[in-house]
């Protein structure tokens, strides 16, 4: 099964950097896109979610929220599934 992951953030949010801290422990490939200095992709993301904060991470083009909901998703222990881990 091949997950698609996209993530939208920048180099300085740390709560970017622990998102993709998680996914590079559970060994996932993912597709990262650093916003910080492409304010119209920003912007459109923005757009699409109603969001405007990083990370925003999607799972097989379904949003999932930022950060804290990642994390939350694992330890619901179904972060798993979602990534095709199972």
């Amino acid at each position: 099964m091949n997950t698609k992951i996209d993530l939208y953030t920048t180099p300085y949010c740390p709560y970017c950097r622990r998102a993709l801290k998680l996914l590079d422990d559970k060994g996932v490939t993912y597709t990262n896109y650093d916003v910080s200095n492409n304010q119209l992709l920003f912007d459109r993301i923005k757009a699409q979610t109603g969001w405007n904060t990083v990370p925003q991470i999607f799972i097989d083009d379904q949003f999932i929220g930022g950060c804290d909901d990642l994390h939350a998703l694992d330890s619901k222990g179904t972060l798993d599934g979602l990534l095709g881990l199972n």
